[in-house]
């Protein structure tokens, strides 16, 4: 199996409809240790799901909000604890607001941007450190299609934002942790079918946004967490610093 022997930890994965679990059970089904985080207290019943569903993959669901440096650091010792080293990290957790930017109010906009980005930052600097300690590892963060076109999607302009400093952090941290013998990789969905999505779009602005991708239809997360895992993996051994995208052509550029 792909991911026999790994162990991969995985943010925002409590969600049944999310690209997260998508993510973690990808992983286990390919062998993988999973730990799961989540800001929900339901990341422990989908980690014993996700060990009922594979037999042969542990699963250890932590709560942890990634805005919190101290909560990632705690989050970080357990998973070490539990597994003795850390493989992979694909940091799936996320927020999405609405508006323009005239409408967002200045608690809207720090909270997007602490979530967004400074969660992004405060996760892989805790995760990274026990990888760059073992030389090897391998860290995917799921940005978004919003950060390549400037919005206009789903999200408002401090959406956009966020993710757009995904795309510059990873690009950073790749040179970084390079000679450290750690990758770290971004995914870019576009429209994708999840409770993320749904709940802050109108079903009549996705059949609008569906028109214009030319595989005529929204993504599933398990093509999403497809990608992340390839990124994770051996497959992608020579791969640091690149921008995957996953939006069915929807940004073509």
């Amino acid at each position: 199996m792909l991911m026999k022997g790994k162990v991969c930890v995985v943010t925002g994965a409590a969600s049944p409809h999310g690209i997260g679990w998508a993510t973690a059970n990808m992983l286990a089904a390919n062998g993988a240790q999973v730990a799961m985080l989540d800001i929900s207290e339901r990341v422990n019943d989908a980690a014993r799901e996700l060990a009922g569903i594979y037999s042969q993959s542990s699963a250890l669901g932590l709560h942890c909000n990634i805005a919190s440096p101290a909560d990632c650091d705690a989050a970080a010792a357990k998973v070490m604890q539990a597994f003795n080293r850390i493989d992979a990290l694909v940091h799936c957790a996320g927020i999405i607001r609405s508006g323009r930017h005239d409408e967002i109010s200045s608690k809207d906009f720090d909270e997007v941007i602490a979530v967004n980005l400074t969660g992004a930052f405060n996760v892989i600097r805790s995760f990274s450190a026990p990888m760059a300690a073992q030389r090897s590892g391998s860290i995917v963060s799921v940005a978004s299609v919003a950060a390549q076109r400037g919005g206009g999607l789903v999200g408002g302009a401090h959406y956009a934002a966020s993710k757009g400093g995904v795309l510059s952090l990873t690009k950073s941290l790749a040179r970084e942790l390079g000679p450290a013998g750690v990758r770290i990789n971004a995914v870019c969905p576009s429209l994708i079918e999840t409770d993320f999505v749904s709940n802050a779009v109108s079903k009549d602005r996705i059949h609008e946004l569906t028109a214009g991708i030319p595989l005529g239809r929204p993504g599933r997360p398990d093509e999403v967490a497809a990608a992340c895992m390839f990124l994770t993996s051996d497959l992608s051994s020579y791969i640091t610093g690149a921008t995957l995208d996953v939006n069915g052509g929807s940004h073509i550029h």
